[in-house]
């Protein structure tokens, strides 16, 4: 499930994106991405170990700034999962769109169904949510192996030349766009309440998926440089054009499932996260009490899960009426997870104990803080969605309440 939540559409769109951004130097930007949010993984896990709570990082806010915390956060999260699994779903389906010739009504049903798929799922229980990330995973493991095998025959050592064409700064743009690619790993924590062992589950999760999430990404930011896939291409069908070079027509179906599975990864994991999230603020007061409750058979929060989905029939009748600019909403929606990252690494900083654990969020904190403004007014957006959130629980509770500093934990 961890590795579901993190390797997703960002896989397939931003390889290309950040190469034309920035030329080879993009390569860079992959790698120091792939260590730098190594520190934020550990201390996300941290915290679901000492906090395992269905509200993930709102839990962990509201534990060391009081309700306002948990409010912000809830709200957060709001702006990211009912916009960004449409957007994941849209950017698979261009990829099968683009491979069959389908026209942008067939497209958008296909991110219909791939998310129709992850909702019913979810509803169905998380054991079997659990099983079907895993054989997803798999595949597109595999997929990805297959994708840089053949990107590595045609490797041209001078595709590598010059490394900065743009100068430094790009390098830097391509740093915030890559959290898009590495968000997730506060998608398990919304799990923890049902790991048999939180602490002993959460390390082994982080670890293997952090391995295979930074070799995988690397190899193929790789291979897409040095095939030149990305030039002349636009950036969602640079991996079908790499594939292209050695398998043709194969290929490109092949990149068109890769894309449909990827995508519906992150899609079946997210859905999964985020509803329980929306049951816990409901359970906590900051969200209506009409989601605070689950099936009593597969203890899932259906309510939760059936308004998800209407709210992605909406995004998707917009997608229809006029199509969306993807590139903005990459970088709003990773300005929203650089912040929901701020909040939980403060909340560590107050809420651990060992000395290390501490200097490892405060490093992780001071990285998301210097993403930050490479976003432009797309920064502004994450400021806003919190506002509304505390806005709204001071609106229902009492205002002496919110602000209460942080409650012991029985």
């Amino acid at each position: 499930m961890t590795i579901a939540s993190v390797l997703g559409s960002g896989v397939l769109y931003l390889p290309a994106l950040t190469a034309q951004e920035a030329g080879p130097a993009g390569i860079l930007a992959w790698l120091a991405m792939g260590i730098l949010i190594i520190p934020l993984a550990f201390t996300l896990a941290h915290l679901a170990t000492r906090i395992p709570d269905a509200g993930g990082i709102a839990a962990f806010a509201r534990a060391a700034f009081g309700p306002a915390g948990g409010a912000a956060a809830g709200w957060l999260f709001l702006g990211t999962v009912p916009l960004g699994a449409p957007i994941a779903a849209l950017i698979g389906a261009g990829y099968l769109a683009a491979g069959l010739g389908l026209s942008h009504v067939a497209l958008v049903a296909v991110a219909a169904a791939l998310l129709a798929l992850a909702v019913v799922l979810n509803a169905l229980g998380v054991e079997m949510s659990g099983r079907a990330a895993g054989v997803v995973v798999a595949l597109i493991a595999l997929l990805l192996l297959a994708a840089v095998a053949v990107g590595f025959m045609h490797l041209r050592l001078a595709a590598f030349q010059p490394v900065m064409p743009h100068g430094l700064a790009p390098v830097g743009l391509d740093l915030a766009l890559l959290f898009w690619a590495f968000v997730g790993w506060e998608a398990v924590a919304n799990y923890a309440e049902e790991f048999a062992d939180p602490e002993r589950d959460l390390r082994r999760a982080m670890v293997l998926s952090i391995a295979v999430i930074d070799v995988l990404y690397i190899l193929l930011a790789v291979a897409t440089v040095g095939t030149r896939a990305y030039v002349g291409a636009a950036s969602r069908d640079a991996l079908a054009v790499m594939l292209g070079q050695g398998a043709g027509r194969l290929g490109v179906l092949a990149t068109s499932f890769l894309a449909l599975l990827v995508t519906y990864g992150t899609i079946h994991a997210y859905v999964g996260g985020f509803v329980r999230l929306v049951y816990a603020q409901a359970r906590a007061g900051d969200f209506p009490a009409f989601f605070a409750r689950l099936h009593p058979g597969t203890r899932t929060p259906l309510r939760a899960i059936w308004t998800l989905a209407v709210v992605f029939a909406a995004v998707l009748a917009v997608e229809v009426w006029r199509p969306i600019g993807l590139e903005k909403l990459v970088a709003w929606s990773s300005a929203v997870f650089i912040a929901l990252y701020v909040l939980a690494l403060a909340s560590a900083l107050r809420l651990l104990r060992p000395r290390r654990q501490r200097l490892m969020a405060a490093f992780a904190l001071v990285v998301c803080l210097g993403t930050l403004p490479f976003l432009g007014w797309g920064a502004l957006y994450p400021l806003a969605l919190a506002a509304v959130g505390v806005g709204v629980r001071m609106a229902r509770h009492d205002r002496g309440e919110l602000w209460q500093g942080v409650r012991a934990r029985q």
